[in-house]
């Protein structure tokens, strides 16, 4: 059957086509961040952007993607540069085999940027909202796809807006060997991912002052679209299967479909509605199929890969931790078998309690199974390490166990990152954000973060 020809069955076998046998898996990491000009601490604009990713492309070798004539993007062996709604610097990574490489990709990348952007007097900041400016001084990067959001945002949701222009997140993107491997993997990462909400959590500020939230890019998630965000019922459910998933996706509203490189807004309807043919003069496509699975922003989604993106932004060491943190537990079967059988009797009414208490209290929060989320966190990191130190991956006597160090600074702190903004903010920066872009502390955390 050609693909063209859209059935359930053609539906669910996009997803069964991503397992891959065990030494074909890999890594890959995904972080955004804030561009800003030293000089007014302004928010780039995409004329800034512009110039940066043109600087990129003829100093470094990275192949320039174009949208109507104009700059959106790079690529270059099988990584990728994108520009997020607001201005936010995406690098995409390519799948790598181990986290050598991924750190290695990260700290390069970070050295071309800083090399471009030196003469421009622009900086970069990772931190999981946009501190000091508000939403109308953010402005829409020109991408159709964005545009389209962009009016749809405010009927689903009071702070969708605020997701698009001004959050910036670091995910990490992991293969599986079968629909079982799949499901549990989903399910434990559902179940502790508010766990790396709290280890993650760096936004306590909006608008240039404290926020509730000790990481308020979590919060706007839930003010953005119930529909196709936060966490999912089905991801808690011991019968989850591809073909659950093609159900929900069916009744998730679409955002548009692409014909003659233009874009066809189709919000209103499903997918769903879209198969039936409920749209007058257009016929769903695999591809449609394939753009429309990108429009789901959950905190773990599934596509070919699983895609864990609940961490705020932060420092570059903190990048590198993230897929190591994860590998540890994903890639090796013991440990995600014995992390299984810790989650699996969870409910998913106990895992959203959870997920709601971490982005007010952080690593003060308590798990669903009573205990305290520092205990229970340094538990599972615990886990992981012995999960990377049996990769038996190693480099200059290192092993791969060497990019967890930046989390256990932060437990052995025994408080979320954004506690250390908010102390400082509170006291020695007399309640001026400003400090967050010109503060010495800043610099030399990016100075010394590399692993």
């Amino acid at each position: 059957m050609s693909k063209s020809e859209l059935t359930k069955d053609t539906l669910i076998s996009y997803f069964a086509s991503g397992c891959k046998k065990k030494k074909e898996w890999r890594i890959g990491t995904e972080h955004e961040k804030f561009g800003f000009r030293k000089k007014t601490l302004e928010p780039i604009k995409y004329s800034d952007i512009k110039k940066i990713l043109t600087k990129l492309s003829h100093k470094f070798g990275w192949t320039k993607i174009l949208e109507d004539k104009k700059i959106i993007g790079l690529k270059r062996d099988n990584a990728s540069i994108s520009l997020e709604p607001g201005g936010q610097i995406e690098l995409s990574g390519a799948p790598l085999t181990n986290l050598f490489e991924t750190c290695m990709e990260v700290n390069n990348h970070q050295d071309e940027l800083n090399s471009v952007c030196e003469e421009l007097d622009i900086d970069f900041m990772g931190m999981g909202v946009l501190p000091k400016w508000s939403r109308d001084d953010m402005s829409l990067m020109p991408k159709k796809r964005y545009k389209i959001m962009s009016e749809y945002m405010p009927r689903v949701g009071s702070a969708g807006l605020d997701m698009m222009l001004r959050t910036c997140t670091i995910q990490a993107n992991f293969d599986f060997s079968s629909e079982q491997d799949m499901k549990k993997k989903i399910i434990v990462s559902q179940s502790i991912q508010p766990l790396v909400i709290a280890l993650y959590a760096n936004s306590p500020f909006i608008n240039g002052k404290l926020s509730k939230f000790l990481s308020h890019r979590s919060y706007i998630w839930t003010k953005t679209d119930t529909d196709r965000c936060g966490i999912l019922p089905i991801f808690s459910d011991q019968n989850f299967s591809f073909e659950r998933y093609v159900d929900y996706l069916l009744d998730v509203p679409m955002y548009f479909v692409i014909r003659n490189n233009e874009y066809v807004n189709l919000t209103g309807y499903t997918f769903r509605d879209f198969m039936k043919g409920k749209i007058k003069n257009l016929k769903a496509t695999f591809a449609d199929w394939e753009n429309h699975i990108t429009t789901i922003f959950t905190e773990v989604r599934l596509k070919k890969i699983i895609e864990v993106r609940g961490a705020d932004g932060g420092p570059w060491s903190r990048v590198c931790a993230l897929p190591a943190f994860w590998t540890g537990i994903l890639y090796d079967e013991e440990i995600l078998e014995e992390i299984w059988l810790m989650v699996k009797g969870w409910k998913f009414n106990e895992i959203k309690s959870f997920y709601n208490d971490v982005r007010k209290n952080g690593l003060k929060a308590t798990a669903p199974n009573k205990e305290s989320l520092l205990y229970f966190t340094k538990k599972i990191l615990e886990f992981s390490e012995k999960g990377l130190r049996k990769r038996k991956y190693k480099k200059e006597n290192k092993d791969e166990t060497s990019f967890l160090e930046p989390l256990k600074i932060i437990l052995n702190s025994g408080q979320s990152p954004a506690e250390t903004w908010k102390k400082l903010f509170l006291g020695e920066w007399n309640n001026n954000v400003d400090m967050l872009y010109k503060t010495n502390y800043f610099k030399i955390l990016k100075k010394n973060e590399k692993i």
